[in-house]
Parts: C-alpha cells; structure tokens; sequence
C-alpha cells in the first residue's frame, strides 16, 4: 500500500499548479492532504476511484485536511476523544480493518510563540487520541506536524533555537510521542540523512538553495514497522510550500 501526505498551502491554488498531475502519477491507495484552505462545495475533484472525505475549518480560506482512499474506511472522525466539534478541520480519522489512518495540521506556535500554549495542549490530546487507537489497532500517523525534531532536520538549526516549529518544548512533545510505540518512518530508513527537507519558506531562492525544515511526517506504529517497505521525501514536486511525504507499507 502506498500513502501520500502533502500540506498543499490551499488546494485550488495547487490544483493549478499540477496537483492532479502528481495525484495520478503517484497513485497512492491513500493520499491525504492538508491546507486545503476551503469550504464545501469550493471545489470539485473528479478522482476516478477514491472516496473523498472533508474536514473544513469554519473560518474560511484557512486550515483545512482531506482525505483521499481507494478503499472504503469503516468508520470516519472528527476531532478527538468525545469532542467532535473541531473548527479548525485540523484531524481526520479514518478506520479501516486492520489499521487506523489518522491524518493532522497541527497548529503553529506563530512567530511570537503566541499560540503555543494551545499547541502543547492540542499535542496533548491527539497523543492520547493515538495512544487510544494503537490500543485497538495499528496506526499510520501522517501530516504537517509543524516541528522539526532535530537539528538534523532543518538547515539552520542553531539560528533557529526557540523559534515556532524548534522550541524545546515542540520538540519534547515529538519525542514523547515517538517514546509511546511510535516510529518515524523517514528516520526509520535514514537515521543520518542530512537535507532532507519538507518545507521551505516562500523567500527568494531558499528553496533552490535547499534552506529547509522537515516538519511533515509519516508516522507509524512501532508494532507495524517491519511491514513498512520505503519511505521518500518528493521534494522535487512544486505547487505549495510544502512537498510531498510518501511511505509504503505491505
């Protein structure tokens, strides 16, 4: 099985941008997106073969996830735990038979750390969201997760101690999570790599210059990780900020 994540910075805008090239030339069993940064009926996307499913933000032209899957989930969530009012659109949980799928934007702290106290209690219950499922039944973990975990994993780590996405507290929540049975799919495969990046900021020439984060993820079960076949940073696509993340699982 193939699955891909992308945060798309706004999904019309990416359309535009060779989106539904990449959607069929990848031809994932599971593609899930973040941004989408629209509200229902903003769009229409004729994807021969998949189930389309939606989580919108209230607040329009921002956050937004969707998911899209060959195979037909047995059950679909908004939210977690018994709060399914979610106004951002930030989870969306899918149940299949033998694994869970849940895919996430997590909030950003913002340049001035003025909504981390938010984002470290937002971390706080999808941790235990996933603590939860993995309790039933595997679980594949995907999206941005707006961190970079080590310094390994971002091109400037030392100007950017403290910063949204790289505070010690950000941090401190990804490793919790990887320490409650979960694995990093990416560091999985490549423990050492170096510039392997996901993101990169919209200023000019950092991109070409490879001036990035890796804060979009896949991850996994640690009781799965032997089915786990590959795992590739498409950091080639254009069409948003972000690039694509893709695993394989048998």
């Amino acid at each position: 099985m193939k699955f891909v994540s992308w945060n798309v910075n706004g999904l019309r805008a990416c359309v535009k941008k060779g989106f539904l090239d990449y959607f069929q030339e990848v031809n994932a069993d599971i593609f899930c997106v973040q941004e989408t940064k629209l509200q229902e009926g903003q769009i229409q996307l004729e994807l021969d073969g998949y189930y389309q499913y939606w989580n919108y933000a209230e607040k329009k032209g921002y956050s937004g996830t969707a998911v899209f899957t060959k195979m037909k989930p047995l059950a679909i969530k908004y939210g977690v735990g018994e709060d399914e009012e979610e106004n951002e659109g930030r989870i969306l949980t899918l149940e299949f038979d033998d694994f869970f799928l849940v895919n996430v934007y997590v909030p950003n702290s913002q340049r001035d750390l003025a909504r981390i106290g938010y984002r470290l209690e937002w971390e706080d219950r999808i941790l235990q969201h996933l603590k939860d499922l993995d309790k039933q039944k595997p679980v594949v973990f995907c999206g941005d997760l707006n961190v970079a975990h080590h310094e390994i994993d971002l091109r400037n780590p030392k100007s950017n101690i403290g910063n949204s996405g790289f505070t010690d507290e950000e941090r401190g929540k990804m490793t919790t999570l990887l320490e409650a049975g979960f694995i990093d799919s990416f560091r999985h495969f490549y423990p050492d790599q170096e510039g392997a990046y996901t993101w990169w900021s919209y200023m000019n020439k950092v991109r070409e210059r490879n001036i990035g984060w890796r804060i979009d993820y896949f991850i996994v079960s640690d009781s799965i990780k032997e089915r786990l076949r590959n795992a590739e940073i498409h950091c080639n696509v254009m069409g948003s900020d972000h690039c694509p993340v893709v695993i394989e699982l048998n």
